[in-house]
């Protein structure tokens, strides 16, 4: 049995690691809103983001291989393209949408709508028959989506083109974290460690969204002085020093959610996710000027009523009914094996058990 001191490491641990997720997920939301108020090219940035992700998951393969002494994964170009390729079509869309959606609507409403993703992720769990169907879903997709009508009802701060923007976005999303789901549990091509997942999925991804780039904003962003008709040299500096600031703002977000779930379980991410929908929506009211009324704030909890719903069922069924559809059969040892590994003194059965290798939807 474990001393106080242990359990106390472990506590503070987890906080640590919680509060490591909640900054690089908060920062990256006001940062893309911060950055398109004087910025209105939101898919040149998130074409930047993904250069810069590739090349620091490179940088982290290289060190991981250089410390263990084992050469990491390469797809051949054929299940590159033919089962890669899908995820990263999806992803890149999902992540340019809701970037492009930050020009019209505030920090609140795009919380909210991205929080009915997990409404888009449920009928795509289902269609792919990785989510065992369940009565309780009903109950879940009433919660979130008459919250999120509570939300959207009357909202003095209402954009209806970001509002779709976002709503395609999750509906993407919901194509994405399962399509996601399916390639790292996919045992032959060895992309459990999410590190490998993004260093293939990112040079894909910048192809998939660069013909929307050029159509949308290659013509203007060639005749902006922000970077291509710059007259002096440090207000270019400064764009390519903001735009970096994103990159690793988002390579910091996959590496802390794996870090988290690896150190914990996929409980504590989810868990984690929805008080962060909470911490975001404060600050967006106290930073960003974002207003609310008292009913979108009870559309907002009736939301979250609906996602910690969700949780509590996947959290049940998967302790009392063993593996459930989502965990595909496989026997690889690569599934049960975390990107940073813990000594095993560190863990008891009952912790080895919610740490089995599953992709968070949320």
């Amino acid at each position: 049995m474990a001393c106080p001191v242990q359990f106390l490491c472990r506590g503070l641990r987890t906080v640590g690691l919680v509060l490591l997720y909640y900054v690089f997920s908060i920062g990256i939301t006001f940062y893309n809103k911060w950055l398109m108020k004087g910025f209105h090219y939101p898919l040149f940035m998130t074409l930047v983001h993904l250069a810069i992700i590739f090349c620091l998951s490179t940088l982290t393969r290289r060190a991981m291989q250089w410390r263990t002494g084992k050469p990491r994964i390469i797809l051949s170009w054929r299940d590159y393209f033919y089962k890669v390729a899908p995820t990263a079509l999806a992803t890149a869309l999902d992540i340019g949408l809701s970037n492009w959606s930050f020009l019209f609507i505030t920090i609140s409403l795009y919380t909210m709508t991205k929080s009915s993703a997990v409404l888009f992720i449920l009928f795509f769990s289902l269609v792919f028959k990785l989510e065992e169907p369940n009565p309780f879903l009903i109950l879940v997709v009433l919660l979130i989506s008459s919250g999120l009508f509570m939300f959207t009802y009357e909202s003095t701060q209402f954009n209806m083109e970001g509002f779709i923007m976002v709503l395609l976005a999750s509906f993407i999303g919901g194509i994405r974290w399962t399509l996601t789901q399916v390639l790292m549990q996919k045992a032959e091509l060895g992309l459990q460690n999410p590190i490998d997942a993004m260093y293939h999925l990112q040079p894909l991804m910048f192809l998939g969204l660069f013909p929307l780039f050029l159509f949308n904003e290659g013509l203007s962003l060639s005749m902006s002085e922000k970077l291509f008709r710059v007259t002096e040299l440090s207000p270019l500096l400064y764009s390519v020093f903001t735009l970096s600031i994103g990159g690793a703002l988002a390579f910091g977000l996959g590496f802390s959610e794996f870090l988290l779930v690896s150190r914990t379980s996929s409980l504590t991410l989810s868990i984690s996710g929805i008080f962060k929908e909470v911490c975001t929506l404060i600050l967006a009211a106290a930073l960003m000027g974002d207003k609310m009324s008292m009913l979108n704030w009870l559309g907002f909890a009736v939301c979250l009523c609906g996602i910690s719903l969700h949780v509590g069922l996947k959290t049940y069924y998967s302790r009392n009914k063993g593996p459930s559809l989502r965990q595909l059969n496989s026997k690889s040892p690569e599934l049960e094996l975390p990107l940073l590994r813990l000594n095993g003194d560190e863990k008891d059965d009952s912790a080895a058990e919610d740490e089995e290798q599953e992709i968070t939807l949320h």
